[in-house]
């Protein structure tokens, strides 16, 4: 579990189910025939969505990035497929390692937690499906992102 196969697989999900969400707008926009593709790819693309924030942030702190590159890697999940772009683009500039750089005696709070996230996997799983949980929660309450 690198910081580099952790991000990589979630910019990946997020990419994937965006194509999947924009068949199904296809389907029901164009073709007309069908919602189930929105209905089904919608919530999953929302969750993978979600994911992909949560993990960007905590590699980001983890992989020290910028202020700016963190921003660009959380903007790339709101243009279709620019997940993968961000992934590509970030390890060719040196922002993604095969090994995590969060210490119990890092510089930062952040970096700490993240420390403490790393040394306690099974707290950080649950964590994280929560959080999931609760943001996806949170967006269904306010509706979709458009009319």
């Amino acid at each position: 579990m690198t910081p580099r196969n952790v991000f990589r697989a979630l910019a990946v999900t997020e990419a994937i189910t965006w194509a999947c969400l924009l068949a199904g707008m296809f389907v029901k926009y164009v073709v007309g025939t069908t919602e189930v593709g929105v209905q089904v790819a919608g919530p999953v693309h929302g969750v993978a969505f979600i994911a992909y924030c949560l993990v960007t942030v905590v590699v980001g702190v983890d992989q020290q990035w910028s202020r700016g590159r963190l921003l660009l890697g959380l903007a790339s999940s709101v243009p279709p497929l620019m997940t993968v772009w961000f992934d590509r683009h970030v390890e060719k500039r040196g922002g993604l390692d095969d090994h995590w750089h969060s210490r119990h005696d890092s510089d930062t709070a952040a970096q700490r937690a993240v420390c403490w996230l790393l040394r306690h996997h099974r707290q950080a799983i649950v964590g994280f499906v929560v959080a999931v949980a609760a943001l996806t929660g949170i967006a269904l309450v306010v509706g979709p992102p458009v009319g």
